[in-house]
């Protein structure tokens, strides 16, 4: 099995009647979370090895995710990452700032006492992973409060475009988490706490185009970092 496969964090599904939505929901994860290269090849025979599954569940769960633009499907039937350029990550962050933008806004009008104080106990667990040094373990809370946010807006239609655009920048979350990683271990990153505490602090004060505008600056932050990356590449 490749290496990269092995540090998907993927992991053997069980249950027949729900298998082939086990291994879509893993695979869509472990690729919104940057988990895989950009132009990696994922094989069906690697994959269903990973998951202790046959061909046939893991061929249709990247026909689905081929069908959101999550991968890309070859002639042979296998899927590959997309590679990254400037002029998808461009593409991509002008759709979420302003989906993205709209559900914060809406979230401040419509989300709850106990929903906001979860929200704030999401924000302290994604700033205290900074001393846990796992890049990993730091992208998938900075997600959780995120998507908290956006479940707030209490609307499906939102929520499903935002999580469509979230797969199609798995690639570039996976240049952060590789630009990232050693500078955790080092303990010299400085990820974007104060962002995420302004973000809450306007959500809290109920000011919507304040918090629109905190969290319209974190992607944009996310975004300039990843240009450079990709300048370099």
């Amino acid at each position: 099995m490749p290496k990269s496969l092995a540090d998907a964090a993927l992991s053997p599904v069980s249950a027949r009647v729900t298998v082939a939505d086990s291994v879509y929901q893993n695979l869509r994860q472990a690729l919104i979370l940057g988990r895989f290269d950009p132009g990696q090849v994922l094989t069906i025979g690697a994959l269903a090895d990973t998951f202790h599954t046959s061909h046939m569940p893991v061929r249709e769960a990247l026909r689905r995710l081929g069908a959101e633009g999550a991968v890309e499907i070859r002639s042979n039937g296998s899927a590959y990452v997309p590679e990254v350029t400037l002029d998808a990550l461009e593409d991509i962050s002008r759709a979420r700032l302003a989906l993205e933008g709209l559900a914060t806004e809406l979230a401040v009008e419509r989300i709850s006492e106990d929903d906001l104080c979860a929200l704030e106990q999401l924000e302290a667990r994604h700033s205290a992973t900074a001393q846990l040094r796992d890049v990993h373990e730091m992208l998938e809370r900075n997600r959780d409060f995120h998507f908290a946010i956006y479940g707030a807006a209490g609307s499906p239609v939102l929520l499903n475009l935002i999580e469509s655009l979230w797969l199609r920048y798995g690639p570039f979350m996976r240049l952060l988490s590789q630009r990232i990683a050693p500078q955790l271990e080092r303990g010299t990153h400085e990820p974007f706490q104060q962002g995420h505490r302004e973000i809450v602090e306007a959500i809290r004060a109920r000011e919507a185009a304040r918090a629109r505008a905190a969290i319209c600056r974190d992607i944009e932050g996310t975004k300039t970092l990843l240009a450079e990356i990709c300048a370099t590449k």
